[in-house]
């Protein structure tokens, strides 16, 4: 295949149409593909070229769309990498790679001094891109390396190769409900070397629109929301919660949004999410189930089945949809038996777009050819042939023998006090082997109380034995909880004392009092 025959197609049939409107203004389709063009020149006249592994760290713009187009286009392995990582993380994504430069935009917040050079893109000049002089390349090569969250350990590569990325795209835009045109206008605020990136090529293909912003800033967003210019949002379930809680403060109240799609994904969208924005929005929210193994879409549930989902009555995990075009779900056991619908056990995936294989500290680790991904998430299929999200299964608790999934008790416990972040986790224990633990996030002076009714009806084993209040819960780049840091930051803050009903007793507290 050869990437220069999308893009100068694109660029022929869209290019005066809008394509990107970033912090420097509006920015055309073909501007966008002609400085491409310049960056890809430029990257031949330094020795790169097919094969070759060529890392991207940016923050949303047009010249992060440019550059990553430009990376294709020679035929090279794109490695996006998000900016706000710490050193030894970008260094890692390097090491395990092997790229020997980092494409930046040198107008942006500086990176850290790295073991690669630096590229700034800026100094690369645009030309009209033609469709002669670009490489044909093998299909099955690798085209695109996507780093794992890093939640269950050292983050992982996820090779992408240039044919399952083509397919990748292709499938997001025809699972949407719409089909983007001139008309469509996406707002995007999540890093570009994730989910931000999908939708600017999948918009673009279509000779729609992405208005991108570089920070989940509400005095901008709600006001641009009002405007009328955005058609739909990506937010994650982080992203929409904190856009939801700024627009029913009164300074917001004649910033009408009119927005007709919220797109999201990323992590588990819980009722109390989901009934907020709708209190803002209306009925508009549509879910997607992806992974950096396998893009947007997996499953699917659009806004009018989002509804009827979020209205039934609660049910162990959270609903998440069908299976796309394509793609192959499977519920097996610890055995790898696959399982009869309404078992629960870790969820397997295999699909047209899916990924090739790793590369981890140990080298390359390629998948056989028609096998599935063990995704490590726990869920099941319902008897509506829905896909239900339990849990990971390095999340699930497992205390005194049995299996709890942290979800199932946050749901449970959530309405009893509204509007307040609850997260549940098994905290390490002697006795128990894990005790099922709540941390909730600046919640009222009483909620503990009021989490006693709900406590009452569930089964004992799945209750909550332990309970700590936060300021702010931990996250990881992508806005993912990190219960891995959550569990770090109860061990340096709490002592756990082992009774048959175990409590924590702060640090100082306990300190002070074997001082006395």
């Amino acid at each position: 295949m050869r990437w220069a025959d999308e893009f100068w197609a694109l660029r022929c049939r869209y290019g005066e149409r809008v394509g990107i409107i970033d912090h420097e203004g509006t920015h055309t389709i073909a501007a966008v593909m002609d400085r491409a063009a310049g960056i890809a020149d430029r990257l031949n006249g330094l020795g790169f070229g097919v094969g070759d592994f060529i890392a991207t760290a940016f923050q949303n713009s047009a010249l992060a769309a440019a550059a990553s187009y430009a990376v294709s286009l020679i035929g090279a392995v794109d490695v996006p990498i998000n900016p706000v990582l710490s050193q030894s993380d970008i260094e890692h994504a390097l090491r395990l790679t092997g790229a020997k430069i980092i494409l930046i935009d040198a107008a942006s917040k500086p990176l850290p001094a790295l073991s690669v050079p630096f590229e700034n893109v800026r100094q690369s000049q645009p030309r009209p891109l033609t469709l002669a002089g670009w490489p044909d390349i093998d299909q099955d090569a690798p085209s695109r390396i996507v780093f794992t969250s890093g939640t269950t350990g050292p983050a992982k590569g996820a090779i992408h190769t240039h044919h399952r990325r083509w397919i990748g795209t292709v499938l997001l835009r025809a699972s949407l409900p719409f089909w983007p045109d001139s008309r469509n206008r996406v707002l995007l605020m999540t890093p570009f070397s994730h989910g931000s990136s999908l939708l600017t090529f999948a918009y673009l293909a279509q000779g729609a629109s992405v208005h991108m912003l570089q920070a989940v800033d509400t005095d901008m967003i709600l006001p641009l929301l009002a405007q009328g210019e955005i058609t739909e949002m990506f937010a994650p379930p982080t992203v929409l919660a904190k856009i939801s809680e700024a627009a029913a403060l009164p300074v917001y109240v004649d910033l009408k949004p009119k927005i007709t799609t919220i797109l999201t994904g990323t992590a588990p969208l819980t009722p109390l999410v989901y009934r907020k924005a709708v209190a803002c929005f209306g009925d508009i929210i549509r879910i997607t189930y992806g992974k950096s193994e396998i893009f947007n879409p997996i499953t699917i549930l659009d806004p009018l089945e989002t509804a009827k989902a979020y209205a039934q009555e609660a049910a162990e995990g959270l609903c998440v949809g069908w299976a796309a075009s394509g793609v192959r779900v499977e519920i097996r056991d610890e055995m790898g038996t696959a399982l009869q619908q309404g078992a629960v056990g870790e969820i397997h995936l295999r699909s047209e777009h899916m990924f090739a294989g790793y590369i981890t500290h140990e080298g390359w680790s390629m998948l056989e050819p028609d096998s599935f991904h063990e995704t490590g998430d726990i869920g099941y299929i319902d008897e509506n042939g829905r896909l239900f999200l339990v849990a990971r299964d390095s999340d699930m608790i497992k205390s005194g023998g049995y299996k709890i999934s942290p979800n199932e008790v946050e749901f449970s416990l959530a309405p009893a006090i509204e509007g307040t972040e609850l997260v549940v986790l098994g905290y390490p224990s002697d006795y128990w082997g894990e005790i099922v633990t709540a941390v909730a996030q600046r919640p009222p002076q009483n909620w503990q109380a009021q989490l006693q009714s709900r406590l009452s009806q569930m089964t004992p084993y799945k209750r909550p034995r332990l309970f700590a209040e936060i300021d702010e819960i931990p996250r990881n780049s992508i806005g993912k909880i990190s219960r891995a840091q959550l569990r770090h930051w109860l061990s340096q803050n709490f002592d756990l004392v082992e009774k048959p009903h175990p409590f924590f007793i702060p640090k100082r507290r306990l300190h002070s009092k074997e001082g006395q």
